[in-house]
């Protein structure tokens, strides 16, 4: 049996896992679980670092106790968000949040530099978020800073003190060229950035340093144990993860955000494409995730938060309960972004269709699902529509997985046959790029995953 550790950071919380793997079967195991929220401060919506990285140590060392034989870390992240270090490798500032409004007022001054929207698509294939990185880092205070790290090379960087820009992160940022995978010239021109702000890029599956002597003092690791580059956008991770079964499969990787999308062998740049806001991201070995990214469980996150309903269960067996046919709001809206009075905002796009809002919490959760679904289903036709592809599946990994309600109504508006799980997919997919990095594994396919998760999504 061979052991990895994963790190496995949402934007709502993070885990450390291990993964004992054994020929075809995967063992994971969460050795340490903690939450994750934005701050806000200096007028923006920070991540709070220093807390991040203490809860990862607190994680490293129980990791350690349990597992002494573990040999290498995987880092997976959200994407899009980075941190800025000066001359000396030193961190500016706790990074800031996608979830910031700052870069708002400057999109439309980068599509100008650019050539426009459509000229913008052209190059880096992404639909055009207003988090998007190329939009923050036009509207951010770059004058002191070195260097532009993604947060889970920033990661890596405070374990092992090496630099590199892992390649699926970086096909989130709006800066790289769809078509070259390497950073684009155009688009870092338009907004003031040199390439060599940058780490050099690296493919999931690099051996990126052996820990620094002080970290593995700190957390007990081994000195020789390695940090290894994974699909470090959590998503990249999921795809990873998937068994995929034969014929093709439409994922959902349903976690604060939905990612709903195709893996394809190379990017799909039309104009038809991008009216369809579908981007064109990288996988793990290369590959393209036609996805659409649209919001997911942070809008039954922040209701519950607004409510601070003691049983999210009750909630959503009454939800369940409920007739079809209610009201529907667009996911996609960026008006759902910030944190917050999240049941008002619902109930405000309802209003805005000419519809009643629904009635109570049960009702706003299945209205969330019902809007989701119609959403995944609506998608899963759209992909069909601009690659040719006729899905036979569709596959939902993360939280999502496990919330009946939501895959049955999947199942029920797509009319396609819906599997579920695993909830940890994106600790598996770190996990199985490790393993075969490291020869523990030939290749992605595994034969059976056992997991000590539980819960409703």
């Amino acid at each position: 049996m061979r052991v990895f550790g994963a790190i496995d950071l949402g934007a709502s919380g993070g885990r450390v896992i291990a993964g004992l793997v054994d020929g075809g079967e995967v063992t994971l195991r969460t050795v340490h679980r903690f939450g994750n929220r934005v701050e806000l401060r200096d007028g923006r919506l920070r991540w709070p670092y220093a807390e991040l990285i203490a809860e990862m140590f607190a994680g490293l060392r129980e990791l350690a106790r349990r597992y002494p034989e573990v040999e290498s870390i995987g880092i997976d992240t959200w994407g899009v968000d980075y941190g800025l270090l000066d001359d000396s490798g030193v961190l500016l500032a706790d990074p800031v949040s996608y979830r910031d409004r700052r870069a708002a007022g400057v999109v439309d001054a980068v599509h100008d530099r650019v050539g426009g929207v459509a000229r913008l698509y052209d190059v880096n294939g992404l639909q055009p978020m207003p988090f998007n990185t190329v939009y923050q880092l036009a509207a951010d205070d770059r004058r002191n800073a070195a260097r532009i790290v993604l947060l889970p090379d920033l990661l890596g960087y405070r374990l092992t003190g090496v630099l590199g820009t892992e390649l699926t992160m970086a096909s989130t940022t709006g800066l790289l060229d769809v078509r070259t995978r390497d950073w684009s010239s155009v688009v870092l021109e338009a907004i003031g950035v040199r390439p060599e702000m940058f780490p050099p890029l690296r493919q999931a599956g690099e051996v990126l340093g052996c820990l620094r002597p002080e970290v593995a003092r700190a957390t007990g690791l081994r000195p020789d144990v390695v940090v290894t580059t994974v699909g470090s956008h959590d998503t990249a991770s999921a795809v990873a993860g998937i068994a995929v079964e034969a014929g093709p499969v439409v994922f959902v990787s349903s976690g604060t955000w939905s990612l709903v999308g195709l893996e394809l062998p190379g990017p799909v740049v039309t104009e038809a494409s991008r009216r369809a806001g579908v981007s064109n991201e990288i996988g793990v070995d290369g590959r393209t995730l036609f996805l659409r990214n649209l919001a997911g469980l942070w809008l039954l996150q922040q209701s519950l938060a607004s409510w601070q309903h003691p049983d999210p269960q009750a909630l959503l067996t009454a939800a369940g309960e409920l007739p079809a046919g209610g009201p529907i709001i667009d996911v996609g809206s960026n008006e759902l972004i910030p944190p917050g009075a999240m049941p008002e905002r619902i109930d405000a796009l309802v209003r805005a269709t000419g519809r009643r809002p629904p009635d109570g919490p049960a009702g706003t959760v299945r209205c969330i699902l019902d809007s989701l679904a119609a959403t995944y289903a609506a998608t899963t036709r759209e992909l069909a529509r601009l690659t040719g592809a006729q899905p036979r599946t569709i596959h939902i990994v993360g939280g999502g997985s496990r919330n009946d309600l939501l895959c049955r109504l999947t199942g029920q508006l797509s009319g396609l046959p819906v599997v579920a799980g695993p909830v940890e997919a994106t600790a598996l997919g770190n996990i199985l790029v490790q393993a075969r990095a490291h020869g523990a594994g030939a290749s992605l396919g595994i034969e059976s995953v056992h997991t000590s998760e539980a819960g409703w999504g």
